[in-house]
């Protein structure tokens, strides 16, 4: 929190400075329209399925699907003093269907938690000042779905060496979330842990700072660099995830073994993600893009990113970009499996989210940009197709199909 704070701190004095330098210039200009710079419209499908249910106790179908529809709109003017002012609105629709969450109350055909409805429009303002080379922004969200709502906002700064060739950018950004306590079934009755119940309301506050300095190296070759902190505190807990202890003598109602107790996290994480990527651009036919990431935090996870994607012209308005992610981290010390846990224990989770893995993510994706527009449709100017399969170490399975156009 303190280091979030001197950051803070950082942001409004570099933007005092640079509203200082935009007052102090003598040139006027004229006040003009709002432009339209360019829509996009991105539909996708996920589906997954596992064995490795949380609701359950770590065992349990996984089985999702997820429909998403996001839709953004770019518009941009000139103000008298000769800055870019820049409005960018989004809206999103997912809609998900969800085996593991039905099992909250098992007794149920089909509970309300079975599928869900999420919204998440927002809205940010970006001012640049092109001869300064420098930019400020703001933005504004929020996110609604049956048992959670996000209220969140941020700050973003970014400064441009003279010649172009180096950037760095700092962006803050805090969510205020309500949740509802949803517990198991079996547990609704006289059951009072962490201070929440059923049907209670619960905060979770996310802050986060990304810094990040960006630096062209040659003609063919760039390199970012990010630290992205971040911090959490209010219930952590998901309530509806079940936790099954070591003491197998123990019977429950419903035939199953070992005391049950709903998920128990700490109050407050501390993230800390460091990143790097590197970009090469062989020619006028080929990109090479690289991404590397190693990550912490206080509940014992360890992880390491790499990312390699290629970017391959076909033709001067068609490309190909296979890609490939690997991922591996270490367990969380609150994890462990169904009938695991010993009762002493003061936090615990059987999440697999939470344990240790490994996964590979791989797909390709293919771009179409045709100056005359897509299929002669000269506001579409470009159309995407990209799908991916992820896999786990622990069995989880997903694909995602997206589609991705862009108006101008």
């Amino acid at each position: 929190m303190k280091f979030i704070s001197l950051t803070i701190v950082f942001l409004y004095l570099s933007i005092v400075a640079s509203f200082a330098q935009i007052k102090s210039q003598e040139v006027s200009f004229e006040k003009r329209k709002l432009k339209f710079e360019e829509a996009n419209l991105v539909n996708s499908y996920y589906s997954q399925d596992g064995n490795n249910s949380a609701v359950t106790g770590g065992i349990g179908t996984e089985k999702l699907t997820d429909i998403s529809n996001s839709f953004d709109l770019k518009l941009s003017r000139y103000g008298k003093t000769g800055l870019k002012h820049t409005y960018t609105f989004e809206v999103g629709f997912d809609t998900y269907t969800s085996a593991s969450s039905d099992k909250i109350d098992p007794a149920t055909v089909t509970s309300a938690s079975y599928s869900d409805v999420r919204i998440y429009p927002s809205l940010s303002w970006n001012i640049a000042n092109e001869q300064k080379g420098n930019s400020i922004g703001f933005s504004a969200s929020f996110s609604g779905e049956y048992d959670y709502t996000s209220i969140g906002g941020g700050l973003t700064y970014t400064k441009s060496s003279k010649d172009k060739n180096r950037d760095f950018s700092l962006k803050l950004q805090a969510f205020f979330d309500t949740w509802a306590v949803i517990m198991p079934i079996e547990l609704r009755s006289n059951y009072q842990f962490e201070g929440y119940t059923q049907g209670d309301n619960a905060p979770r506050n996310s802050f986060s700072a990304a810094l990040s300095l960006a630096q062209v190296i040659s003609k063919d070759l760039q390199f970012l660099i990010m630290v992205e902190p971040a911090y959490q505190s209010g219930l952590l807990s998901t309530r509806y995830q079940r936790v099954y202890f070591n003491d197998i003598n123990t019977f429950n109602p419903d035939g199953s073994r070992g005391t049950l107790k709903s998920e128990f996290l700490p109050d407050n994480r501390i993230k800390l993600p460091i990143g790097a990527r590197l970009n090469y651009f062989w020619g006028d036919h080929l990109v090479l893009r690289s991404f590397a990431r190693y990550y912490t935090d206080d509940w014992g996870i360890n992880s390491s990113t790499a990312e390699l994607e290629t970017v391959v012209k076909i033709t001067p308005f068609a490309s190909i970009s296979p890609f490939y992610r690997y991922y591996q981290q270490s367990a969380s010390q609150y994890f462990a499996g169904i009938n695991q846990h010993q009762l002493a224990n003061t936090f615990y989770t059987s999440d697999y989210d939470l344990s240790k893995f490994n996964s590979n993510y791989f797909g390709a994706g293919i771009r179409f940009a045709p100056p005359a527009g897509v299929l002669k449709m000269r506001r579409i100017t470009m159309i995407e197709l990209r799908y991916g399969h992820y896999s786990r170490s622990n069995g989880l399975n997903s694909n995602i199909l997206s589609m991705n156009l862009r108006f101008k």
